[in-house]
């Protein structure tokens, strides 16, 4: 998935972000686990396992 369709999905869920602040925030390693958990959403991701 790029950027651009990242971007595109986010938009359709609520959240406002272009593929240019999308590829910022990932290229920083700087956004929040409430940003990670709306990008999982608008990719379609149903459930994420977290091994110990």
């Amino acid at each position: 998935m790029t950027y651009d369709q990242l971007a595109e999905k986010l938009i359709e869920a609520g959240v406002n972000e272009n593929s240019r602040n999308l590829r910022n925030k990932v290229s920083r390693g700087g956004f929040s686990a409430v940003f990670f958990v709306q990008c999982l959403k608008a990719i379609g991701c149903k459930s994420l396992t977290l091994e110990e």
